[in-house]
């Protein structure tokens, strides 16, 4: 089956791009947030593609005084991957890599928005995520996370906000992850879950922060970065073996604080310092969403809305495990004056992790 897809010259296989290949998880992803100077305001749009499901759906959220309006869309894919739109939600690549334009157009659930993102930097490629749970691949994918501002303007239950110069953050990822319905039949002998998975994009005057880790049970970054791009086109300045170091807020396991530090390739140490604010539940943009989760099948087009005050669920609720906090920022470099920024701290922490026993 042909689609306009093949008009490009940027297969990878003998086969049309609408091929779905054979692998039931595979997914390909945008993921977009920002959030005003003083963080009063904050909003996140997710995008997916699920080709062996034959659905796309889209998510969007704003987050104000601590209250989520969403909106969700699921639509059947239909062999279409290129065209980026589920109902009311859009996005448009504008410039590759570079500049890409988001649409929310859903008045009567509260929801309306035309805004534009626009990269400070390069986006950066993480290293490649490959976790196994015994014999079973659970995760073999790539992502990309890149820095911006946003211009533009939403609408919010009929209140209009002006979108100037918003700290911005996407990440691109694909490749296979756990996506739509469980798994009739779980893979026996079944284990305790173990995640932990922190990301921590940031902004300072002169330069962006890309950090991630992902720890197993006893604390060892199986996956874990921290590197300093700087805004002026410079080469990306990385930080050798990171170590991280974290505080919870008392009576959960949601974190206050946390610090990442390490040396420069020229023997200089540095710091990177988050206090953790306002807290935002990833359920909104789609994410562990009981009914509306990444990839569930709705029918050939489906619209949904709903409302929730994030300040008065249960941090110590499974649902509100995955989460960002808005984040206030230090950067100490030696021989550099410090740096003050802001960005978002995401969390998902789930099973044992022994550094966080001690604490």
């Amino acid at each position: 089956m042909l689609s306009r897809g093949d008009d490009y010259p940027i297969h990878q296989k003998p086969v049309p791009l609408a091929d779905a290949g054979g692998e039931r998880n595979f997914y390909d992803r945008y993921y977009f947030n920002g959030f005003s100077e003083d963080g009063g305001s904050y909003f996140a749009v997710a995008l997916g593609v699920y080709p062996y499901l034959g659905v796309m759906d889209a998510h969007a959220c704003v987050q104000r005084e601590g209250v989520q309006r969403c909106v969700f869309a699921s639509r059947a894919l239909g062999g279409k991957r290129m065209d980026t739109r589920v109902g009311p939600i859009a996005i448009d690549i504008v410039e590759p890599l570079a500049r890409l334009d988001v649409r929310i157009d859903a008045p009567e659930l509260g929801l309306a928005g035309r805004l534009t993102f626009t990269g400070r930097t390069a986006p950066q490629e993480e290293p490649r995520f490959v976790w196994h749970d015994g014999p079973r691949t659970v995760l073999d994918l790539t992502r990309m996370t890149q820095l911006g501002r946003w211009q533009g303007a939403l609408s919010v239950d009929g209140t209009d906000i002006v979108v100037d110069g918003w700290r911005a953050t996407r990440d691109r990822s694909w490749g296979v992850r756990p996506i739509g319905a469980r798994d009739a039949q779980p893979m026996l002998p079944a284990g305790q879950m173990q995640w932990f998975w922190l990301w921590g994009p940031t902004h300072f005057d002169d330069l962006v922060v890309h950090f991630h880790t992902n720890d197993d049970a006893h604390g060892n970054g199986w996956n874990r970065q921290c590197v300093l791009v700087p805004t002026d086109g410079g080469a990306p300045r990385h930080l050798s073996q990171p170590r991280v170091h974290i505080e919870y807020r008392e009576g959960c396991r949601q974190l206050a604080r946390a610090s990442i530090s390490g040396m420069l390739a020229d023997g200089r140490r540095a710091t990177l310092a988050l206090e953790c604010g306002e807290v935002i539940y990833m359920q909104g943009a789609g994410y562990n969403h009981p009914e509306w989760g990444h990839g569930s099948y709705h029918g050939e087009f489906a619209v949904h809305g709903e409302t929730r005050d994030c300040r008065t669920l249960d941090p110590n609720d499974f649902a509100q495990i995955h989460l960002q906090s808005l984040t206030r920022a230090t950067l100490a470099i030696a021989g550099e004056a410090t740096r003050t920024g802001r960005g978002i701290l995401e969390q998902m922490l789930l099973g044992p992790h022994a550094p966080s026993e001690t604490i």
